[in-house]
């Protein structure tokens, strides 16, 4: 409900801020060192063909992630709802950390993570497939892949003040991943899915 409601605000702000900057486009203009035309003098000079939409179409700018003052992606963690799909993954992530927004991802430094632990600051990502089941080509170009997702996660994290850990079912993924990028913290959860 807190994250509802903090999200709520965020839009509200957002809305509010862009309401201010389009009420009054001379006013904004001047204040930002632009000449801007005032409406009278724009009206005047072009003659109009075809009446404006009455603002039915208008949808309001919305960040597609929360942004600090500087216009960064923020830093504050921000809890989205989980993915749909998988339900097994989702159930891990929510108790092996265990996840401080039960039912959530979290959004920190513009990227989804599926769970922030509770009591301290680290970010988690959560890996449920079926690893051990892949053939031995499959399974190179899923570590390759997941290596590239995992080193970024853990930049932003970082970044942003975070330890950052992996969840894996298994030992046999957590040893692929380590030969890749022994610096990474994994644990096996033993979560099946």
């Amino acid at each position: 409900m807190l994250g509802v409601v903090v999200v709520a605000v965020a839009i509200k702000e957002a809305l509010d801020a862009y309401e201010l900057r389009h009420a009054y486009p001379e006013e904004a203009g001047t204040s930002r060192g632009t000449k801007v035309a005032s409406r009278d003098a724009e009206a005047q000079r072009k003659p109009k063909l075809k009446p404006e939409p009455a603002g039915q179409d208008w949808q309001p700018p919305v960040p597609p992630v929360p942004v600090d003052r500087t216009g960064r992606a923020s830093c504050e963690p921000v809890p989205v709802k989980h993915r749909g799909g998988d339900d097994m993954h989702n159930q891990c992530a929510d108790r092996v950390p265990p996840n401080r927004y039960p039912g959530m991802d979290v959004l920190v430094g513009g990227v989804r993570f599926d769970a922030l632990q509770v009591g301290v600051r680290v970010l988690w990502e959560i890996k449920t497939h079926q690893f051990d089941t892949y053939n031995e080509f499959i399974r190179d170009q899923e570590i390759e892949k997941e290596i590239e997702q995992l080193r970024n996660e853990r930049q932003v994290a970082q970044a942003c003040g975070y330890d950052f850990v992996v969840g894996v079912s298994t030992q046999a993924h957590k040893d692929a991943l380590f030969a890749l990028d022994s610096s990474l913290k994994i644990v096996v959860t033993g979560c099946k899915r």
